[in-house]
Parts: structure tokens; C-alpha cells; sequence
């Protein structure tokens, strides 16, 4: 017997192509204008089946397109061809209107209630009312960048967003590649010199993209076929990645600033839940067709049975957030430290996983599809479900199963919370201008979340747990003892390669999914143990194992076709700045970046050389560990012939930061918000931490630690000096990634520590340089006061502008006088106390004598400069030729500048020459 989960993964397949035909019509599919024995072309029969008719003119005849290309597709489509195909009719059956095909194609001119349902969802997608439809659906093509649906690209919805919606809208010029989803491809461009000015080339641009979409179908494993929500789970990470740049919508003089990708997953979503409402309530026959219809219906606009249609809360909108993150990533043990880097990353990779099964948990336990799973980044996951009783009674077990879990392995100091609120079509409607119903959905969400999180456990529920560690002490062995890593749970495995040391499950798997991350890249999800690098903990009744590519279709095909395998998941990284992130399994951005040693060099192991008896590597893929990564910005100067001398800082940075602003950025940031948007916004804004991030650090900042990056926040662990350029190269990526738009940025707070000082002390003093970075005030030089968009380094917070200046210009520019003037160690740091001075002169006046000070010093120098290197007949020329330079560079674009701040510059430049260790001759071995 098929399963309702099954049923529901067809919906969701037709509602998730219901505009392929926009994809293949700019393509110019060949197979559209072939002819039949009468000379009649797929694509002039089409037409008038599936296209409105206004006035004798078709419009919209992409829908036509839709039913020739699924049928292309047909050969690459698990075995939807025979009677079963519930709740459509038979594949290839062309006078069946409830067929797959006619479901997804005929969404502007619906008929059948499976018609309505598709064509309804696509709608409240979009945010319309009935007479912003209407007069959508009669509309030509043409959008109101002036550019044919040929030729129109993506513009970006970051260029477009205003916190402060008085500010005037500028000219829309940055547009998004028609590439596959890669790390560059995520980047906007300018539209001038790329947007194309003819039809011709802009279909060209799509018949390559169409090619590489059919090929990257045929990398879906063949056994994975036959388990329906597996490959739909594959094959939305292939719509992903051909779809994420094309514009969904060209008519109508519309922003095409949504991507068929994310128009067609929010239209999956809404589909799936409304026609699972009217299944479970016995509706979905004629008279829900009817009810739908009437929803439509202008003439009927006011009537109580259309205007319950609209105001009926037929939604569920379930949030998932993962609470107590920090305690759950760095708690603290005897083993903690020595485990520091293998065990940081088997957690941080370990929360995420425990999300992704807390989100499959929740869709399975409901018989819903992965493409009900509109949002799942940065600890929070959105899924949407029908809003019936037996759906809520349903969560709330689901909830007990996760609260278990926590209580069983974590002792309630971290947990996942499920919070659940209905929706009605009319909270969907973006509204005209002032507040719109979908803005107000989405403050409501904001709001019932933060709620939530003040239930956790549901200790007040009446079905809440009446003994949270019933038996606790007995769990415990006593010769095994206390887990060594968290120190509070009981051990029960011991570690590989260690004869006393004991740790609890948990802490094991975590270590082994470190170790597991640094040479595979895939998942398996199943209902049983495999015994293959499987994880020794289910999560919430799944098994995680860790597996090679040729394992998942060779392998474990069976597993595949007999339904215990549940998802296969790719997480590898990019290897390309331009190759597509697609590889034939559904992909999860999950993975990040971690320093690893690679192959060692002589120079390598030399500097190394003091951490040989304890810290060497045992393979080139094994991570650093962080007291190599704090080695890793030194240099080797030469001293005198035959000796040498390692340089600069032993030291490690840590680097956190987020996003300014974001609640308001999704609550009121975009003008006309709708469901399609605010997905579309959530998916790009976790793309920049969690695609590109990690290839940046691959390509071009390879001592990194990813602790964790996605989402809207980042945590990294590097050099020090290493971690400085990075931040800037981050905030300066962003700023491109955004459009160039002054109201989207990020904050980052920069640590600098010792590579001894425990990981959870790391994240707190990273976590204070970021709330204070959060805290700066600037005003512009129109009076205007701008919060946040700063950066805190050694303590002193300034703005994003500011740091790249202290980094790339003053800290050179002291560097070359240094060089050139030969600068002494203690003018530096007297400098150091005239900074500080400089940055006090507001509350403490008298501390303006900074500058006399300034040249008193510099004075002194020059003269005992010249005295040994000049004639007296030039050294008053040479004194004031110097004292000027020195006080154009140093005194006042330096100190006068950014006064206290500048010793961002300072202390850069003196770490980097901080000489440490003792000189080593080069017959040492």
C-alpha cells in the first residue's frame, strides 16, 4: 500500500515544478515545436489546455511548457508511470485532468480540486489578492527592469532592503549570474556589461543552464528511485542548484528578485499542508475545489463563504530551535583540552546534525516531504504543516521524544524546543503599502518563539516529566566512573589509543565525528544500525553513519530500496570557486572549514619544532591542533650567518560575529514581504557563512577553525594575524554580497589569547569584544547616528571603514618608517601611551598636550638619528624633513585620526616583530 507520506511527496513534486515551463520556455526546448502527423506542435496544442485566454490572447505560456518538459523529465523521475499514483490519476492518461502533469501545469487556468490546490498555494506564495491576480494573470510578459523574460536576471533582495523606510529607493544595478549554485555564483554582479540586450543570447544562457540541469538528474543513484522521499530529498538539491538564479516572476512589470527555486519550494510547502487539511478532513473532493475557487472568485469578494475560506486557519507553522548551543559546544572536562580541535568540530558538526534529525523526526512523525522544511539554519528549522488536532497531538509526542533525549544525554542544559502557530491564506497577502498580514505573521512568529524558549522541557505542562534524573546515580559504573570530557555523565567507552580514559557516549560520538569529518563526506540516515562509522547514540530513533560516495548507491542500494534508508546527505565542501554544489545526493550545508596539517615542509616542521614530543601529526589529513595554529603567522628571520630566529607573536585570535539588525531585517526590512521572500531572503543570508565562508578559508586562509558559520553568525579560531585579515575580508565580501547597500552588515568581535586558555574561555572573551563592538555610535557628516556595523581588535571598537584603514594603510605606512627611518623599539611604544592620551582628550583636556609630547619624542629621535648619520651642516634640514613626515604618518592620519584606536595598528606591527624563543643555529637538527 502506498503511504500518505508518499501521496504527499506527489503534491509536493507537482507544486515543486509547477513553473518548470519558465525554465524550459527561455531555454527554447527543441521538443516544444515538434510536429505531429497533422503539423500541429506539442507547443500549439498545449496552449490552449493549459494558458489563460484574454481577450483571443493566450498569456502565461510557460504553463504550456510545463507539461512538454515533465515529460522530458519522466526518464529521470522515480516510478510515477501506473494506476498507483494517488492522489493523481495515471501518469500518461491526457484526459484524466487530475493527472501529476496537468496538476502542476494547469495552475493559471485550475479546474480540478488537486488543480486548485497548486495553482492556490502558488498564489499565497506570492502574497496576492484576488485582484492583484487577476490582473497578474492577464498580464503580458515584461518586468519592471524593462527586460523580456529572455533576457531579465535575478536582482537581489539584500540591494532592495530598508530599515528605514523613508529613505529613498536608488536605482536596482546588481543582478545574480544564470549559473549553477557554486561559491562565486552566490555573488551578485553588476547588471551593466552582463544582463543581456538581446533574446537570443539570453536563451542561449538558458539552453546551457537546461543542459546542465538534465545532467545533473542522471547523478541520482538509480536505487534511490524507488524511495520516493529519499529521491525527492535528492532532487530538490538538484532545483536548488540549477533554479537559485533564475527569476521566477517576468510579467505583470514585477521585480524578478524571487527564484523559481525558492518561489517553487514555499509553493511546495503551502501546497503539501493545504491539501493535507482538506484530506484530513474529508474535503478534498468537488466541494473543496469549490470552497478554493470561491477563495478567487472577484464576483463573490465579501460573501461569508468566501471570505471563511480565506480567514480559515488551515496552516501550522512549526518553528524548531536549538537552545543552550554555547553549554552544548563547550562544556568542560578533565580530557576537554586535550581533545580541544577534534572534539570542537565533532560538536559544532554534531548540533547541526541533531537538528537536521529533529526536523525529520517532526516531518516523518507528520507524513510530510522534505520540501515542507522551508528554513533549517542557524540552530532554528521552519516546516509547514496542515493545522488539525491530530497534527499538534503529534508534535506535542514528538516534543516529549526530544525533551527525553536531552534529559538522557545532556542533563537539561541544552535542548530543542517546538513551537507551533496557525495561519489562515489571508495571513499570506502581502498587502498594499502601510501594514501588511504577512508582516504581522512574521512578528507573531518572532514573538511565540521567544515564548517558547521560556517553556522549556514543558516542566509545567501536565504532561511534562515528573522525574527528570530518576535513577541518575545508578547509571553510573564505578569503575569506570565520571566522563572525562563533559564531567558529569557517566562513562561507558573508552578512548582509542588511551588505557584510563573514560568518557560517556555522547562525548565519544562527537570525538568520532571529528575524526569521521576529516575524510568523508556523506551521511547516511537510517532506521537501523549499519555498523559502518555509525555513531553509537540514535538521534531521536535514527542512526547516523559516515560513509564514502561510491558507498551510498553500491552498497547500501538495499537499504536504499527497502526503505531503511531514511536521507543520504552530502556535506562535502566546495572544491571550485565556480563548480556547482551538486553531486546526485540532496545536499546540507553543514560542514565548514578546518585548518588540517596537509603535507608538513622542512620550514613547517621547524617551526613546529618545539611541540614534536606532543603534538605530532599522525596524518596530513588530521586537523591542527591550536597550539600549531598559534605558530602559524610566525616568520623566520636570519640574524647572522648560519643562525636564525622565529618572529612575532605566539598567539591565537578568536573571531565572532552576526549580522546587525536581523529581526528587523526579516520583520520589516523587505518593502512588500511575502513567504517566498522571506525563505528566499533565509536561504541567501545563510549561503554567505555557510558556502562561501568555507571556501574562502580554503582557497585563501587555510590555518582557519570553523567552529561554527551559518545562518546569520560565524565563530573562527585562528593565527592572529591571519584571523585580523580574514575579518576584513569578510566584511568587505559582505558588503559586495549585499549590493553595496550601507543597511546590511555585520559586527565582529576579535579576541587575542593564548593557545592554553580553555575553548569555553576563547568563546567568552570573543563574545565581550562582540557586544562591544554591537555598542559603537558614529554620526555621519549629515549628524546622522549609525549603531553597530564595527569591529572590535585588542580591545578599541571601530567601524568596519575605520579597521580596513588602520589595517591596510596605517599599519604599512608605521611599517615603512620603521624600515626607512629605523624607528626604535621604545618610540613605539611610547607611542602607545600618546594613543591612549589621544583617545581621552574629551573627558581629560589636559591630555591635548599628547601633541607636544608627540614632538618632543620624535624630535629627540631625529636628532640622535641624524647626529650619527648626517654632517651638521644638514641636520636641521634632515630634522625638519623627518619630524614632518613622522607627524604626517604617525601623529596625524594616525594618532589625530583615530586617537585610542590606533594602536590596532601599533600592537599589530609590534606582535609581528615580537621576538620569542632563543636563536637556533642551522646545524641544529
Amino acid at each position: 500500500m502506498r503511504t500518505l507520506l508518499d501521496q504527499s511527496c506527489r503534491v509536493a513534486l507537482a507544486a515543486l515544478l509547477h513553473d518548470l515551463g519558465k525554465f524550459a520556455e527561455r531555454a527554447r526546448i527543441a521538443e516544444a515545436d515538434q510536429r505531429d502527423n497533422e503539423g500541429c506542435s506539442q507547443l500549439d496544442r498545449n496552449i490552449p489546455l493549459y494558458c489563460p485566454s484574454f481577450n483571443g490572447r493566450h498569456s502565461h505560456r510557460h504553463a504550456a511548457y510545463t507539461a512538454i518538459a515533465l515529460d522530458l523529465l519522466e526518464a529521470h523521475f522515480p516510478e510515477l508511470v501506473g494506476d498507483d499514483m494517488a492522489p493523481f490519476a495515471p501518469w500518461r492518461d491526457k484526459h484524466a485532468d487530475d493527472s501529476l502533469i496537468n496538476a502542476a501545469a494547469k495552475h493559471h487556468r485550475p479546474e480540478t480540486f488537486l488543480q486548485w490546490i497548486i495553482a492556490t498555494a502558488d498564489r499565497l506564495a506570492s502574497g496576492f489578492e484576488r485582484e492583484q491576480f487577476a490582473a497578474y494573470n492577464a498580464s503580458e510578459e515584461g518586468t519592471e527592469t524593462k527586460k523580456s523574460h529572455y533576457t531579465a536576471r535575478q536582482l537581489t533582495l539584500f540591494e532592495q532592503v530598508r530599515l528605514d523606510r523613508a529613505t529613498s529607493e536608488a536605482p536596482l544595478l546588481w543582478r545574480y549570474r544564470l549559473k549553477p549554485l557554486s561559491p562565486s555564483a552566490i555573488f551578485p554582479v553588476k547588471a551593466e556589461g552582463y544582463e543581456p540586450t538581446d533574446d537570443e543570447r539570453g536563451q542561449q544562457e538558458y539552453r546551457e543552464l537546461w543542459q546542465a540541469f538534465l545532467d545533473g538528474l542522471s547523478k541520482i543513484p538509480r536505487s534511490h528511485r524507488r524511495a520516493l522521499p529519499l529521491w525527492l530529498d535528492h532532487f530538490e538539491s538538484c532545483w536548488l542548484t540549477y533554479a537559485h538564479a533564475i527569476p521566477s516572476a517576468t510579467a505583470f512589470g514585477v521585480k524578478p528578485e524571487v527564484s523559481l527555486y525558492d518561489h517553487a519550494k514555499a509553493v511546495a510547502a503551502l501546497a503539501v499542508a493545504l491539501w493535507r487539511w482538506y484530506f484530513d478532513q474529508g474535503n478534498a473532493t468537488d466541494q473543496g475545489r469549490e470552497q478554493l475557487r470561491l477563495m478567487w472568485d472577484k464576483e463573490r469578494q465579501g460573501m461569508p463563504e468566501a471570505e471563511q475560506a480565506w480567514q480559515e486557519p488551515t496552516f501550522l507553522l512549526i518553528q524548531g530551535d536549538f537552545w543552550g548551543i554555547q553549554d552544548f559546544i563547550f562544556a568542560t572536562g578533565g580530557e576537554t583540552q586535550r581533545q580541544a580541535a577534534k572534539l570542537l568540530r565533532g560538536r559544532s558538526f554534531y548540533v547541526s546534525l541533531l537538528m537536521e534529525c529533529a526536523a525529520l523526526k517532526v516531518l516523518e512523525a507528520l507524513d510530510l516531504p522534505s520540501t515542507s522544511q522551508v528554513i533549517n539554519a542557524a540552530g532554528k528549522f521552519l516546516i509547514v504543516a496542515p493545522h488539525t488536532a491530530q497534527v499538534k497531538e503529534q508534535l506535542r509526542t514528538v516534543q516529549r521524544e526530544l525533551n527525553q533525549w536531552f534529559l538522557d544525554h545532556t542533563f537539561g542544559q541544552s535542548g530543542i524546543g517546538l513551537a507551533w502557530l496557525p495561519a489562515a491564506a489571508s495571513d499570506f497577502r502581502r498587502g498594499e503599502g502601510g501594514e501588511s498580514p504577512f508582516r504581522t505573521l512574521m512578528k507573531r512568529l518572532f514573538e511565540q518563539l521567544e515564548t517558547a524558549k521560556l517553556q522549556r522541557f514543558g516542566l509545567c505542562e501536565p504532561d511534562g516529566p515528573s522525574a527528570l534524573f530518576a535513577g541518575y546515580l545508578d547509571r553510573f559504573d564505578r569503575t569506570k566512573g565520571v566522563c572525562a570530557i563533559d564531567g558529569r555523565s557517566p562513562a561507558k567507552v573508552k578512548l582509542e589509543g588511551d588505557q584510563e580514559v573514560w568518557v560517556s557516549e555522547l562525548a565519544y560520538d562527537q570525538i568520532m565525528t571529528g575524526k569521521w569529518l576529516a575524510g568523508l563526506d556523506r551521511i547516511l540516515i537510517t532506521r537501523k544500525s549499519l555498523d559502518h562509522q555509525t555513531l553509537r547514540l540514535p538521534l531521536f530513533g535514527y542512526w547516523v553513519s559516515f560513509t564514502a560516495d561510491q558507498d551510498i548507491s553500491g552498497r547500501f542500494g538495499r537499504e536504499a530500496e527497502s526503505g531503511t534508508l531514511v536521507r543520504a546527505w552530502d556535506f562535502s565542501l566546495p572544491t571550485a570557486d565556480d563548480r556547482p554544489l551538486w553531486h546526485g545526493y540532496a545536499r546540507r550545508h553543514i560542514n565548514a572549514y578546518i585548518a588540517r596539517f596537509s603535507t608538513l615542509t622542512d620550514y613547517d616542521r621547524d617551526r613546529y619544532r618545539h611541540l614534536r614530543d606532543v603534538d605530532e601529526p599522525v596524518s596530513p589529513q588530521e586537523p591542527k591542533t591550536f597550539n600549531h595554529l598559534a605558530l602559524d603567522d610566525r616568520e623566520r628571520i636570519r640574524e647572522a650567518p648560519g643562525d636564525y630566529r622565529w618572529i612575532g607573536l605566539e598567539a591565537l585570535m578568536t573571531l565572532k560575529g552576526d549580522v546587525d539588525n536581523l529581526g528587523r531585517i526579516f520583520q520589516s526590512g523587505v518593502g512588500q514581504p511575502t513567504f517566498a521572500k522571506m525563505a528566499a531572503l533565509s536561504r541567501q543570508l545563510n549561503a554567505f557563512f555557510a558556502i562561501w565562508l568555507p571556501w574562502c578559508c580554503a582557497k585563501e586562509f587555510r590555518n582557519v577553525y570553523t567552529v561554527f558559520a551559518g545562518g546569520d553568525d560565524f565563530f573562527l579560531i585562528g593565527p592572529w594575524r591571519t584571523m585580523m585579515k580574514l575579518a576584513l575580508q569578510m566584511s568587505e565580501a559582505f558588503r559586495t554580497y549585499v549590493g553595496n547597500n550601507p543597511e546590511l552588515h555585520f559586527s565582529a568581535g576579535l579576541a587575542l589569547t593564548k593557545p592554553g586558555l580553555p575553548v569555553r574561555e576563547l568563546a567568552r572573551l570573543a563574545e565581550e569584544a562582540l557586544d562591544q563592538a554591537k555598542k559603537l555610535e558614529t554620526r555621519t557628516e549629515h549628524g546622522t547616528v549609525l549603531r553597530k556595523n564595527a569591529v572590535t581588535c585588542f580591545g578599541h571598537t571601530v567601524p568596519w571603514t575605520h579597521y580596513t584603514e588602520l589595517l591596510t594603510q596605517r599599519e604599512p605606512a608605521l611599517a615603512k618608517q620603521v624600515g626607512s627611518q629605523g624607528l626604535t623599539a621604545g618610540y613605539l611604544y611610547d607611542l602607545l601611551r600618546l594613543t591612549e592620551m589621544a583617545g581621552r582628550v574629551k573627558a581629560r583636556p589636559e591630555y591635548a598636550i599628547w601633541h607636544s609630547y608627540f614632538a618632543y619624542h620624535t624630535r629627540r629621535f631625529a636628532e640622535t638619528k641624524i647626529r650619527t648619520q648626517r654632517s651638521r651642516a644638514q641636520l636641521e634640514q634632515e630634522r625638519r624633513k623627518l619630524q614632518e613626515t613622522l607627524a604626517s604618518e604617525i601623529a596625524i592620519d594616525g594618532i589625530q585620526k583615530h586617537g585610542e584606536a590606533y594602536k590596532i595598528a601599533l600592537f599589530t606591527f609590534l606582535y609581528q616583530q615580537r621576538r620569542e624563543g632563543r636563536r637556533i643555529s642551522e646545524r641544529e637538527p
